[in-house]
């Protein structure tokens, strides 16, 4: 899976499930920590779906705003750690 493929997945999961389906104006940059897209629990259930959806383990220490915090940060980070 190429990373436009992965950007998609993770975008449709974020707008789903915490958007309600209403992430049209949603920007990949855009911090989903500071606009209230996600909370501290909703940052677990993400990395559950990584972990799951990518066949990948984040460690604690990856769970940081610099791999999480915006659909651009989170394609980057997968990106990485499943070797793409």
């Amino acid at each position: 899976m190429h990373t436009v493929g992965i950007g998609t997945e993770i975008r449709d999961f974020v707008v789903t499930n915490f958007l309600f389906g209403k992430g049209d104006d949603l920007s990949d940059e855009e911090s989903l920590l500071d606009n209230g897209v996600i909370d501290s629990t909703g940052v677990l259930e993400l990395v559950s779906y990584l972990q799951e959806r990518f066949e990948m383990r984040v460690e604690d220490d990856e769970i940081v705003p610099a791999n999480l915090d915006s659909i651009r940060n989170l394609v980057e980070f997968v990106g990485r750690k499943i070797g793409r």
